[in-house]
């Protein structure tokens, strides 16, 4: 569409990714977008208040990767050239399923090693240098304003820091304010009702730290062990900007919960049941102390199933779904949701809520049901366990078996979880023969051995 076709304002509340991608594609239909964000943004690529978990380890799945190509000209060679890493995720990453290491193939499933921060900053540069695009920072989103009969939202109130509250008129709000938004409570305040909820507490936590990454410390460019029942901790590390390593470790139920102590940090990596982050860590540099973070309740609000919505408004991002943070899925689906975003605008706005909730519950579906489903395998974790996700479960475990043995089976899980193909994958005739026919678990490896002593951080 070109500038002269454009018409209309359009209101993002938020500067989360899921905002920031929301103005990407709005800014191709609407004359004028703004968006309100109550931090104070950096001018740079550093962490801030409003994303307590940037400090933790990220990287962009497949998919995402892929969106974001789309969305924005040359952004792998741009976020590459500030310090992100390439990875194939078959190839460059070791990956264990329940503790079974999957053989490392070349997947053609390409992502991208990088810091929170430095995503969201790249994207927030490439934001502000449209023209038809303003972020006012420091100023928090109060509520809605609404037409006579309330059928459609025209626009949001909002707070300057310091000064009086605005009413800002719009054609289109969405509502990017993240995993703690008050969206429901704004419908509930113009006559509607909130949507159901489904949350899940998986009753995890985690700890991470930064490591100095050298030329040849590894062969590999990250390191993904789930933690299951049978071993309730795990471990995320991945090859970032900055020439650093950053490791996050997890622990399901509170007696697992990582320490954030160095000492406890390292010893809790030892006892993996597989030595190669331990044997990393144990020789690179840290960069500071562990920092470490209860995960939060998934929240999944229901939009899709309102008998009735208003006009004007959408939620996006984490205030649709916030997922368990372990599994990486967050910045990847809100990127994907910024393309159904589009694809719904090219039908026109009318009717714009229905079936933008309508596409993005599909594309959640996925995402969700392995989350979910992966966190109802503990005891301890409160929700309903139907047979079908018993069904499920047990056969992603004897997958995780069959994909130890073969790469073909491993590349059908990868490209699923990284949301480059649909689940039904997985039940090809080819994986269900393998699954079958792989056998019994094999036994597991012991953790490292005795604890070589860890380098003091810097600074």
């Amino acid at each position: 569409m070109s500038a002269k076709d454009r018409s209309g304002h359009a209101i993002v509340l938020g500067a989360s990714i899921a905002g920031l991608l929301a103005a990407r594609v709005l800014s191709e239909s609407f004359e004028k977008v703004t968006i309100f964000d109550r931090d104070e943004l950096p001018l740079n690529h550093d962490n801030r208040r409003g994303v307590p978990h940037g400090e933790h380890t990220h990287g962009l799945l497949a998919f995402g990767r892929k969106a974001l190509e789309e969305l924005f000209d040359g952004f792998a060679a741009d976020i590459t050239a500030l310090g992100a890493v390439p990875v194939d995720l078959g190839r460059d990453l070791l990956w264990f399923g329940d503790g079974l290491r999957f053989p490392r193939t070349d997947a053609r499933l390409m992502g991208l090693g990088v810091s929170r921060p430095m995503l969201e900053g790249y994207v927030r540069d490439r934001i502000r240098a449209l023209s038809n695009v303003e972020i006012h920072d420091r100023t928090e989103a109060l509520g809605l304003l609404t037409d006579d009969d309330r059928s459609r939202v025209t626009g949001a109130r909002v707070l300057p820091r310091g000064g009086e509250a605005l009413e800002v008129s719009a054609d289109l709000v969405v509502d990017a304010t993240g995993r703690g938004n008050r969206g429901p409570t704004w419908l509930s305040q113009i006559g509607y009702a909130k949507p159901v909820e489904d949350a899940v507490d998986s009753v995890a936590g985690y700890a991470s730290r930064e490591y100095r990454r050298v030329p040849g410390d590894a062969d590999f460019s990250g390191f993904v062990l789930n933690p299951w029942p049978e071993h309730p901790t795990g471990a995320v590390a991945m090859a970032v900007d900055g020439d650093r390593w950053m490791v996050t470790l997890v622990g399901y139920d509170s007696r697992n919960f990582p320490p954030s102590d160095p000492d406890g940090f390292l010893e809790f990596v030892r006892r993996l049941p597989h030595p190669e982050l331990y044997e990393l860590l144990s020789r690179s540099e840290p960069l500071g102390p562990p920092i470490k973070m209860r995960l939060p309740v998934s929240v999944r609000r229901r939009y899709e199933r309102m008998r009735r919505l208003p006009e004007g408004l959408i939620s996006i991002g984490d205030a649709i779904c916030a997922f368990n943070p372990a599994y990486g899925q967050g910045m990847t689906v809100a990127a994907a949701e910024a393309l159904v975003l589009r694809e719904c605008l090219a039908k026109g706005r009318a009717g714009l809520p229905r079936r933008f909730y309508a596409k993005t519950a599909k594309l959640i579906d996925v995402p969700w049901d392995m989350a979910v489903g992966a966190d109802l395998r503990y005891g301890h974790v409160l929700g309903t366990r139907s047979a079908k996700t018993n069904l499920l479960n047990g056969y992603v475990a004897r997958l995780f078996v069959a994909a130890a043995k073969h790469p073909s089976v491993a590349k059908a899980f990868l490209s699923v979880a990284n949301l480059m193909a649909p689940p039904q994958s997985l039940f090809a005739p080819a994986v269900v023969a393998r699954v079958l026919r792989a056998g019994a678990r094999p036994q597991l490896p012991v953790a490292a051995k005795a604890p070589v002593r860890e380098l003091e951080p810097v600074g």
